[in-house]
């Protein structure tokens, strides 16, 4: 008798894999096994991933038209000139200068916070950042009143001097020696105390001065090959300011007048009056300069340019070599489409220097509040949480009401939408508004609203990970459409950066950046589940080499340090997506990775002009020659001066505390999160270790982590919110199908995403 065989009953295996395991469990009986693909290809592809973001990466920009070429450069600058100040009737001379020439607003940055008339002056003629002395300002500036001496009757000697290249030199980080302009030149000519210093040699000579314009001054301006002449200050209001200005206008006709052939008029607004920081004056005219925006590399962007560009574009213009490792700044150069009329390309809707002012006001209090409701918010999800967590036995506390919960869920999600939400706010003008603070909030939560509403009701939305991934994409979505329509969002934007700080006019800025790479990283992070553990570090690749395209290419972000940091970043989140921890060898490849980027950062940026490389192009040469302490002494200040008057430092802590203790306390549940989502967990740590880098290396200190965090803390406490409500959930039985609710996060389910 043939003994019975037991029949083989399938054992109920936990779903641990992603979906090509679970498709590769489900195949039919006899159907052929495909090819299986050798356990080198997911490193094969990470490796080319890797080489085609950096091939783009060498992709230059098209070079900016450059001004023509002049025998003659004549400067008329007159502290306080500010585009509102124009008009056709009142200013025909710099109506007519503007209509014929290139234009632009001018930053006019120094040394000091407020750049007063003295510092102006000194910083045109320094061609770097400079400070006429180191007091703080209050109130209204001083008048530009240097003491002069004349004792030959032709030229002049400021006294002053000695000491204030002394205290540039030696008290402040630029390593900044006044006068170099006027060393680069055979002679110049100045009219007017404030010229005087900005003519003045290092040791305080002025080649040609005269206290006020001649009545005929054409042979002086043919005199030397370089005349400056100030106009005046322009300060207050109402029919004074007014007054001031015709006034500067008749003196600017005169040197019209009698301005040399082939000469190249430079007019500026190049001071501040007060402590209310502005944009000001530019405008190039002469051969080679008509009818376009004015620009430099080191604005990179049409229409704007800094005041320490002045200097090498005058010598650029001269046919002469700028002084090797003295001037900060970069020549301008024109790029065409500018509107005939200057009404309607500097003024009106298009008028960026009141746009740049409503920006700084709205700017703080939106990150203030922003950081106030995130604190709020956290320690009110507290409870929730810790009623959420299963405890043994009969005696735990019931979990919470179900509307509580969903109404948390909105709350989280609302939150992390704030900050994207505030970016896509500056297609509308609400700066032109009587009341630009809440037109700017109103169309914020407006878009906060659409947006959670949008994530609310996708079919999806019961799914664990499914607020967390539309979150990261709307944010990374955000963004990169943004960089890739020219970051016109980003530049005055709350959510982007002021042109009037003069740190940076084009690209990302450290808001966006942080923004960018919360989004990007836990977006791979949340995809990466649906694949197998080998094949999820190429997926963090994937989105990591996307990141360091947009946010290094100059064509995008322009930001090479942020692009570098990223790149520290998709290490990290690729060898911990597969789970485990980051052991030594996996530092060790990422931080080998690291160097590899970088050094091709350094190469690219290296091979361009001197005075056409960027921050990383600078540094490295700087570092070369032993000159990069004053570099070095910058960043630790800009950190030490963010970190202490930055909002974003508030949301940072906030989020990391929140983090924290989710992470380390029994009723946190992102220990869980991690556990059944260790690309998740990756995702987490490359935003950390991104934003710190990038923000300690670019002077914004924990800048670039509160805008991560306040999108990334957000999404991270909903999902270990959802974890900690179905931790005790287990795997159905064949033939069981989902509650009401829909499908859930089960105990045993490491794809949320994947539909049963």
């Amino acid at each position: 008798m043939t003994p019975s065989v037991p029949s083989r009953v399938p054992s109920r295996v936990p779903e641990k894999h992603g979906l090509l395991d679970r498709l590769r469990r489900v195949r039919p009986p006899g159907t052929p096994r495909g090819p299986v693909v050798a356990a080198w290809v997911p490193y094969l592809l990470v490796v080319l991933v890797a080489a085609a973001s950096l091939a783009v990466l060498a992709l230059r920009p098209a070079e900016r038209q450059r001004g023509g070429d002049a025998d003659y450069v004549v400067i008329a600058a007159a502290a306080g000139l500010r585009w509102e100040d124009l008009d056709p009737k009142r200013t025909p001379a710099l109506w007519q200068e503007a209509t014929r020439g290139s234009a632009g607003w001018l930053s006019v940055r120094s040394a000091h916070s407020v750049t007063c008339p003295s510092d102006g002056w000194l910083t045109l003629g320094a061609g770097n950042y400079a400070a006429w002395d180191t007091r703080s300002v209050t109130g209204r500036c001083p008048a530009a009143e240097p003491r002069l001496t004349q004792p030959d009757g032709r030229g002049a000697n400021l006294t002053d001097q000695p000491t204030v290249v002394r205290n540039n030199q030696d008290r402040l980080p630029y390593g900044t020696t006044p006068g170099a302009l006027a060393e680069s030149v055979r002679c110049s000519v100045a009219v007017g105390p404030g010229a005087a210093i900005a003519a003045a040699r290092p040791f305080g000579r002025v080649d040609r001065y005269v206290a006020e314009l001649p009545a005929d001054p054409a042979e002086m301006l043919a005199d030397c090959v370089l005349s400056i002449v100030d106009l005046g200050t322009i300060e207050g209001d109402g029919a004074a300011r007014r007054t001031q200005v015709e006034a500067a206008d008749r003196t600017l006709a005169k040197v019209l007048a009698a301005r040399p052939e082939r000469s190249l008029m430079l007019i500026a607004g190049l001071a501040d009056t007060d402590t209310t920081s502005r944009l000001h004056v530019a405008i190039v005219e002469g051969p080679g300069w008509e009818g376009g925006w004015l620009t430099s590399a080191g604005t990179g962007r049409e229409g704007y340019l800094q005041l320490v560009d002045l200097a090498p574009t005058v010598l650029s213009a001269l046919g002469k070599p700028a002084p090797e490792k003295l001037f900060a700044g970069y020549t301008a150069g024109v790029t065409p489409g500018r509107p005939s009329d200057p009404a309607e390309a500097m003024q009106g809707r298009q008028d960026a220097d009141r746009r740049a002012i409503a920006q700084r006001g709205v700017a703080e209090i939106f990150f203030t509040v922003l950081a106030v409701l995130q604190l709020v918010l956290f320690i009110a999800v507290i409870p929730v949480l810790v009623r959420a967590r299963r405890h043994a036995g009969p005696l735990g506390p019931p979990l919470p009401p179900r509307r509580l919960v969903e109404l948390a869920e909105l709350a989280l999600i609302a939150a992390g939408l704030a900050i994207p939400a505030a970016l896509l706010a500056d297609v509308v003008p609400w700066w032109s508004s009587a009341h630009p603070a809440w037109m700017f909030g109103s169309a914020t939560a407006v878009l906060m609203a659409a947006g959670t509403l949008l994530i609310r009701f996708a079919p999806r939305y019961q799914r664990t990970l499914w607020p967390m991934a539309a979150v990261a994409a709307i944010s990374a979505l955000a963004v990169a459409v943004d960089l890739a329509t020219g970051a016109r969002l980003q530049l005055n934007g709350v959510a982007g950066y002021s042109a009037i700080h003069g740190v940076r006019y084009a690209g990302l800025g450290s808001v966006g950046l942080g923004v960018f790479v919360a989004g990007l990283f836990l977006l791979g992070g949340s995809l990466a589940q649906w694949v197998t553990r080998r094949w999820r570090p190429l997926v963090m690749v994937t989105f990591g080499g996307l990141g360091v395209v947009m946010v290094g290419s100059s064509h995008l972000g322009a930001d090479p340090v942020g692009a570098i940091a990223v790149t520290a970043g998709a290490c990290v989140a690729a060898v911990m997506s597969t789970g485990g921890w980051l052991t030594f060898p996996r530092f060790a490849w990422s931080a080998l990775t690291g160097v590899v980027v970088t050094i091709t950062f350094a190469v690219l940026d290296l091979r361009r002009a001197p005075l056409e490389q960027g921050t990383l192009g600078r540094f490295l040469t700087a570092l070369g020659d032993g000159t990069a302490g004053p570099a070095m002494q910058r960043a630790a200040a800009a950190n030490g001066q963010a970190l202490l008057d930055n909002p974003l430092t508030l949301l940072a802590l906030c989020g990391a505390v929140m983090l924290v203790f989710c992470q380390f306390s029994p009723w946190g549940g992102l220990n869980r999160v991690y556990g059944l989502h260790p690309a998740v967990r990756g995702g987490v740590a490359g935003t950390v270790v991104a934003t710190l880098i990038a923000g300690v290396l670019g002077g914004t200190a924990l800048g670039v982590a509160g805008a991560a965090a306040a999108t990334a803390a957000p999404i991270a406490v909903l999902t270990a919110l959802r974890v900690l409500l179905h931790a005790a959930d287990r795997t159905p039985a064949p033939g069981e199908t989902d509650g009401p609710g829909g499908p859930l996060l089960r105990k045993s389910d490491g794809d949320p995403l994947t539909v049963p």
